[in-house]
């Protein structure tokens, strides 16, 4: 059993620390908008002006994803998280670390995809419309071919993960009752007296 790491004030903290809520709730919009463009702009027909600009938004999203992970992952690794319910298997634990690692992996997986998808198809990644993005491959349609599917694949691989990730959030609030959205919604904390 690894030691956790105490906070300042002599008990275990019951709550993420602001830090890791607004990366976590960013993070989350993010991924939804880029999610939610991408599905509105491969359904419109043909090669519009509007179709093209979805298509930049979509990846400075993408992109926006990527770079905010960074932080994200070294302030996870440098503070401790709250610790579980107590009465939660050891399964269910495990099982929450490993679906956490696979979305953060996913996390780096689709936008690197998508961008070496762009590249291989011969279209320039401009962030935000001002910074290039160095080209990583050459111009290649068999492989523009792989990275249009592998990106589709993460995508959807993504959005499973999002959704029993939710799934296990609703039965630990509506069911178990456990307080575990609390870590990530403070104010959803009881105060003691009602407890």
């Amino acid at each position: 059993m690894k030691p956790r790491q105490p906070d300042h004030s002599g008990t275990a903290a019951t709550t993420y620390p602001r830090t890791s809520i607004v990366l976590h709730w960013l993070g989350a919009l993010l991924v939804a908008g880029c999610f939610a463009l991408g599905l509105v702009m491969t359904d419109i027909p043909g090669l519009t002006p509007t179709k093209l600009k979805y298509f930049s938004w979509h990846k400075w999203i993408g992109l926006t994803v990527l770079l905010t992970l960074l932080p994200r992952v070294l302030w996870r690794l440098l503070h401790a998280s709250p610790a579980m319910p107590a009465g939660m298997a050891r399964w269910q634990q495990r099982a929450a670390h490993l679906t956490h690692l696979a979305l953060y992996a996913l996390l780096v997986a689709v936008p690197v995809s998508g961008l070496l998808f762009s590249q291989a198809a011969g279209v320039p990644v401009v962030l935000f419309g001002v910074l290039p993005i160095p080209a990583i491959v050459a111009p290649d349609a068999q492989l523009k071919v792989l990275l249009r599917s592998l990106h589709w694949i993460f995508n959807y691989s993504l959005l499973c993960l999002v959704c029993l990730h939710l799934l296990a959030v609703i039965k630990h609030q509506f069911i178990n009752r456990d307080g575990l959205l609390a870590r990530m919604l403070p104010f959803l904390q009881r105060p003691p007296s009602s407890r």
